[in-house]
C-alpha cells in the first residue's frame, strides 16, 4: 500500500492548529503537532503544547495539514 504525503499549508495558516510530518537526514520521519507561530525565510516556526518552539526548514516538510484545537480537558464528577 502506497501513501501519498501532502502539504496542506502554507505560511497563511500562522496561528492555527497544524500537524506535520517532516523527512530526518537519515531517511526516517517525525511529526510535529502545534501552532504555526511563523513560516518566513524557509523555516516553519511550531509551537508545542509543551511549550517548545519546533523548527523546520521547509525543504523537509513531507505533509502538513490544520487540525481541529485538542479537545478540552475532562472534568470528573462535582464534589458535593
Amino acid at each position: 500500500m502506497r501513501f501519498r504525503l501532502v502539504v496542506a499549508i502554507s505560511p497563511a495558516d500562522a496561528g492555527r492548529r497544524v500537524s506535520v510530518r517532516r523527512r530526518l537526514a537519515d531517511g526516517r520521519f517525525t511529526d510535529a503537532v502545534g501552532v504555526l507561530e511563523s513560516w518566513s525565510g524557509g523555516v516553519l516556526r511550531i509551537r508545542r503544547r509543551d511549550g517548545s518552539l519546533t523548527e523546520i526548514p521547509e525543504g523537509d516538510l513531507a505533509a502538513g495539514k490544520v487540525v481541529p484545537p485538542p479537545p478540552s480537558p475532562r472534568r470528573g464528577p462535582s464534589a458535593p
